[in-house]
């Protein structure tokens, strides 16, 4: 346990760590931060240096990230327990009915939706998956929402979250929220909050908000056994450490021993639980695009534009020529075709609009994001099988995408079992809704999932068994060709 001088000793360890960690992590938030720019369409304002005029930002890139999205939420996933013995049958079906409305309760589908958006603009959709003890008036329940890998902080090298000594998480709180919670906090000011920021269309003020750190390290134990344990602080001050806990100081403060975050990553990295997403494939093409069309747009509007040359001896009106309601334009000296004519503007030539139409067609085979997979189709096709069977094989893509979150989305389903092994100490009734219509009510415990007594054979005890399962995910809701 920590007394008050350990307890500062320790808030600094974890502070040179964090500064270490964030300062490792400059990079891929500088790449994040410029690509929800890009999302947002507003690369010209804030991303390349201003100019004179405005810029044009055609939504080629936007279209793309918007489908794969929509292919996403088309296929969300369920979950399907196996048991690995026979005798665990009974529990695989009770968890499969019971896990997803846990997820419902939780209302998953919003945090797999913005999963989702970080993955497409970020390369990463992170979720927590965390016992949260307020919930259901105090009695507690999982918890599992999505995370923003801005406020995510890990040890620079590492590809797997789990491998990293210390896992940091932080997040802006407001102060009167921090001094209710916990009446010893005092107030001091903001502190370090060097992390990266988006740009916002609002101005955000946080003179008045506190960063607040969960700080997640392991510890390995005289047995071998490697436990995971949490230290809450803010301004330099624990406000809670399983360590301290007397119930978690030699257990950790989760059984499985493992940080409480899933990483779900779109194009896989060297050395990062981070990936890479659809923009950093796609902007350097929509760049060129834009700027084409930018050219193509200046263009157009110079030729409609009617511009004269007149020589200062013309003696023409000005205001009189310029202005169209004028009938009559007036003149001095003799009227000739010498002193004034007419500005053309040269049209652009072909190859040139060809260009820009090859650059929209490439960003859209980089990104799969081909007509017929929005539901169009090329001149000449228009049978419904040959239009199906072309959908089928262009969204590959899409289906290689789904296998990776329904990876990560096991990942989380086995968490949620570790955590009703540890916490669901008294029994819970659940609704479950059939595909029918039918209701049922199951009753569950976390006593069903843990270690069960071994019949002895021959008078020797023989230990005891640990359910086991296997999940496999499938989509919830299909579309019309999956």
């Amino acid at each position: 346990m920590f007394d008050e001088i350990e307890s500062s000793v320790i808030v600094k360890k974890g502070e040179e760590l964090l500064r270490k960690y964030m300062d490792g992590k400059k990079n891929l938030d500088k790449r994040i931060v410029e690509n929800e720019q890009w999302y947002k369409m507003l690369h010209w304002e804030q991303i390349r240096d201003k100019d004179n005029g405005p810029r044009t930002a055609s939504a080629w890139l936007f279209n793309s990230l918007a489908n794969k999205h929509a292919d996403a939420m088309d296929n969300y996933p369920q979950p399907n327990f196996l048991p690995r013995e026979e005798g665990d049958k009974a529990d695989a079906e009770v968890l499969s009915k019971i896990v997803p409305v846990i997820l419902k309760q939780n209302n998953f589908e919003q945090a797999y939706n913005d999963a989702w958006h970080d993955k497409l603009k970020s390369g990463t959709g992170v979720y927590k998956v965390f016992w949260d003890k307020d919930k259901d008036n105090g009695v507690g329940d999982i918890g599992i929402v999505d995370v923003d890998i801005l406020n995510l902080f890990w040890e620079p090298g590492v590809k797997d979250i789990q491998k990293s000594p210390n896992l940091f998480h932080i997040e802006l709180v407001n102060r009167e929220e921090m001094e209710g919670e916990y009446p010893d906090f005092k107030f001091r000011g903001s502190g370090d909050t060097r992390s990266a920021k988006y740009m916002h269309d609002d101005t955000i003020d946080t003179t008045d908000k506190c960063m607040v750190v969960d700080w997640y390290y392991k510890r390995e134990k005289p047995g071998g056994q490697t436990v995971v344990h949490y230290c809450k602080f803010c301004n330099g001050v624990v406000l809670y450490a399983s360590e301290n806990d007397p119930a978690m100081a030699e257990t950790g403060f989760y059984d499985h021993g493992k940080y409480p975050f899933v990483f779900d990553p779109l194009f896989v990295e060297e050395n990062s639980p981070a990936g890479f997403g659809y923009i950093d494939v796609m902007k350097d093409t929509q760049d060129a695009i834009d700027r084409m069309t930018q050219a193509m747009d200046e263009n157009t509007l110079a030729a409609a534009k009617k511009r004269y040359l007149i020589s200062d001896t013309a003696g023409v009106n000005e205001d009189e020529l310029l202005d169209t309601a004028k009938d009559v334009v007036h003149i001095t000296g003799r009227l000739d075709e010498r002193g004034f004519m007419e500005l053309d503007t040269a049209p652009l030539p072909s190859n040139t609009i060809a260009y820009q139409q090859n650059r929209v067609a490439e960003l859209k085979e980089i990104s799969g994001n081909r007509d017929v997979n929005q539901g169009g189709a090329t001149s000449g096709l228009t049978a419904a099988s040959a239009i199906a069977a072309l959908q089928e094989a262009g969204s590959k893509l899409s289906r290689d995408m789904l296998k990776s979150s329904y990876r990560s989305f096991a990942k989380e389903c086995y968490f949620i079992i570790d955590l009703m092994r540890q916490f669901y100490d008294e029994s819970r009734v659940y609704r479950i809704t059939g595909q029918q219509g039918g209701t049922e009510y199951r009753e569950f415990s976390g006593q069903m999932l843990r270690p069960q007594p071994v019949e002895s054979v021959g008078g020797v005890e023989l230990g005891a068994h640990e359910p086991v399962f296997d999940i496999t995910v499938s989509a919830a809701k299909k579309s019309t060709f999956s």
